[in-house]
């Protein structure tokens, strides 16, 4: 038996853009093709719905591509190398505690516990309804199948204020979690992320880093640097890394880069 983590795309969203799009074609071609509008009238809900088909039809064609790339055991599988290149920056000691912000269903907390045999992860997640697939029994089910069931929990939690006391992991992790949320200030819910990171742990943040979602992170890694963190850099995951250039673009990930660091 395989996990099944799912898609990062929704099913039901690329559902609903091709219905949508199947729909306003039949109602686009009614007006040109019958009778039942005329004048002024029938022009202009020509136009609109026929801009509308045009928009969809193209949104459906991407939603396909995204669906497609994203699919953990598709062709292209990048979901599956971004998870697996990951969790090579998290490397913990024997007895060690992980901590995954934004599980979803366990992809990355589960390969943090396979490449960490002799030490424990705990996946965290909201589990809203915007990722209405993603639950913590699916996680708990993909974990089992992966065989470090006993090496994982799950649990239910707020990413801007964990429930954890300061220092009670010896390494963060998260991917594409944090420009998810609605936020003013992403470099405040880093640094909450950060606040349960032991002395001497590492940690490795995979998230969309542009400016306009997280501001000057020059300005945050130096921040880091003066409240005495030994290490803090900031790395291009679209340059081949993660993904290659075109990959990014096509797929709205340009930004995507690696911060990793050591307390």
């Amino acid at each position: 038996m395989k996990p099944d983590y799912k898609n990062w795309v929704p099913k039901g969203m690329v559902v609903g853009v091709i219905s949508g799009s199947v729909v306003t074609g039949a109602l686009f071609a009614s007006v040109l093709l019958t009778d039942f509008l005329a004048g002024k009238v029938r022009i202009a809900s020509g136009i609109v719905l026929g801009i509308l088909f045009a928009v969809l039809a193209v949104y459906s064609a991407y939603s396909v591509i995204w669906y497609r790339s994203f699919s953990y055991n598709g062709k292209k599988q990048l979901s599956r190398r971004i998870i697996e290149k990951l969790a090579e920056y998290v490397v913990l000691p024997e007895g060690g505690k992980g901590l995954d912000i934004g599980c979803g269903s366990g992809a990355l907390t589960n390969a943090c516990a396979k490449r960490n045999p002799k030490a424990h992860i705990t996946g965290l997640d909201r589990w809203g309804r915007e990722y209405a697939s993603f639950n913590k029994p699916l996680c708990e089910k993909n974990a089992e199948i992966e065989g470090v069931g006993d090496r994982t929990d799950f649990v239910q939690g707020d990413a801007c204020k964990l429930s954890f006391p300061d220092e009670s992991f010896d390494a963060v992790t998260s991917n594409y979690c944090v420009h998810n949320i609605p936020s003013r200030d992403r470099q405040a819910i880093l640094l909450e992320n950060l606040r349960v990171l032991k002395k001497g742990g590492t940690f490795a943040f995979h998230d969309i880093f542009t400016p306009s979602r997280y501001g000057d992170m020059d300005a945050f890694i130096q921040q880091l640097k003066d409240m005495g963190y030994e290490k803090a850099e900031l790395y291009d995951t679209t340059d081949g890394l993660f993904m290659s250039p075109k990959e990014a673009k096509l797929l709205c990930l340009a930004g995507s880069k690696l911060l990793i660091g050591k307390k």
